[in-house]
């Protein structure tokens, strides 16, 4: 019988396609998060890669390097099980997740999670205790499978995607553990600045799929080096400053941070506060 969890709210940002920006969406999402006060815990799920991990150090190195102070996260790596039996192995995964996500929704307002590109049982305990699950995808119908299998003509569902199937189920075991409900967000990632036809009909696609398999449509993230240039110095759109990390702005920075404001606006996210979440109680 699973531990029942004490919630804060919980983002999770997950999907099984490589290559979307899901780890540069997660710390913007983070660095977002933190500059509005927000005490924010965040898990890595994928051991083997630690993307975000790597994000993170990066961060804390390029602070103290340049003795520019930045929020960090509370951050922590769930490792995966490398026991030879299946159960021992969910066994020991589960109490792993549990431990870390009792800690940092006890010292935290908010929780981000991500997840690795694939389905693993980590995977899905992290998604099955999220408020919003935020899956970045390419302007492109290649990562439409990601999805769901549609005709491309009228783009009628075929069938569900499996991760389409494996958020389904998280909805359910959500419900049934706390009758709380996850609100699922899309976002187009990678935009052109180009009117070309094929966006026309990707968003016409998402448009038509998103009521018939529960999601929401975010605008993402444009087509632009910096997200990438980022990394390695840890440092988000939200940490440029005229006279503070990353020198000066660019107008490419200025839409960019746009950008990720957008975002952030898009998942219309609760008031976290814990003043006022207080208050709201009483």
């Amino acid at each position: 019988m699973p531990v029942m969890l004490a919630k804060k709210h919980t983002i999770v940002l997950g999907n099984e396609k490589g290559g979307s920006g899901k780890t540069t969406s997660a710390m913007h999402v983070i660095a977002s998060l933190l500059a509005e006060g927000l005490r924010v815990g965040s898990i890595d799920l994928d051991s083997r890669q630690r993307s975000l991990s790597r994000y993170v150090e990066n961060r804390r190195n390029w602070s103290e390097t340049n003795d520019v102070p930045l929020a960090m996260p509370d951050h922590h790596v769930v490792d995966r099980s490398e026991a030879d039996v299946l159960t021992e192995q969910h066994r020991e995964e589960r109490q792993a997740f549990e431990t870390v996500y009792a800690h940092l929704t006890a010292a935290n307002d908010v929780i981000v999670i991500d997840s690795p590109g694939s389905d693993t049982f980590l995977s899905r305990l992290g998604h099955a205790v999220a408020d919003t699950i935020i899956t970045p995808m390419n302007d492109s119908f290649v990562d439409f499978d990601l999805l769901a299998q549609v005709n491309p003509d009228t783009y009628e569902v075929k069938r569900p995607s499996l991760y389409a199937e494996m958020v389904w189920d998280a909805r359910k075991r959500r419900a049934i553990a706390d009758g709380g409900t996850i609100d699922w967000v899309v976002m187009r990632n990678r935009l052109s600045s180009l009117d070309a036809k094929n966006k026309r009909r990707v968003e016409a696609g998402l448009e038509a799929l998103s009521d018939r398999i529960g999601f929401r449509i975010a605008p993402g993230f444009g087509e632009r080096v910096i997200f990438r240039e980022m990394f390695p110095s840890g440092l988000t759109l939200l940490d440029l400053r005229e006279k503070g990390a990353g020198g000066g702005l660019s107008m490419s920075h200025v839409a960019a941070r746009a950008e990720v404001r957008q975002l952030i606006a898009t998942l219309e996210l609760p008031d976290l506060h814990p003043g006022q979440q207080q208050q709201a109680q009483a």
